[in-house]
């Protein structure tokens, strides 16, 4: 391949495009036709077989370090202390439900002659219950907070 073909060819990568698709290359998010112009380009490019690999280590290595740190549960008395500060902030104020209900019902009649007699019946209803926070936890069923 001349060096004009050669640069002139789509099917050839550069350095700066296989290493932007090393994300999704290790995901597994980029389509075949592409993996295949990747692969070949890195089988041709040290710096770039090297840069892959520094990736996938980097990537395996993040993945083990979450895997250890991650699988640790909150203690209860950290949940009991978030419940709390949320309940402390949300005291005074309160719960709002609205209810609405319309119903519309039309009847049209016409007579022996001819006349038309149209009739609307819109009935509404609206239904609001508020209630009030108190602050009191409702977990805290003996009253000692």
């Amino acid at each position: 391949m001349s060096f004009n073909q050669f640069f002139n060819d789509k099917s050839v990568l550069a350095c700066n495009e296989v290493l932007n698709s090393f994300v999704l290359l290790i995901e597994g998010s980029i389509e075949q036709p592409q993996i295949g112009l990747i692969e070949v380009h890195i089988s041709t490019c040290p710096a770039c077989e090297a840069e892959l690999a520094h990736e996938q280590a980097v990537r395996q290595l993040m993945q083990e370090t979450l895997r250890r740190s991650c699988n640790e549960k909150a203690p209860q008395d950290l949940h009991d202390s978030i419940y709390r500060q949320i309940h402390a902030q949300m005291a005074g104020t309160f719960t709002e439900v609205v209810t609405q209900y319309s119903m519309t019902e039309i009847s049209i009649e016409i007579d022996e002659f001819g006349q038309i007699e149209h009739r609307e019946v819109t009935i509404e209803h609206t239904e609001e219950i508020r209630f009030l926070n108190d602050g009191e936890d409702p977990r805290d069923v003996n009253g000692q907070g």
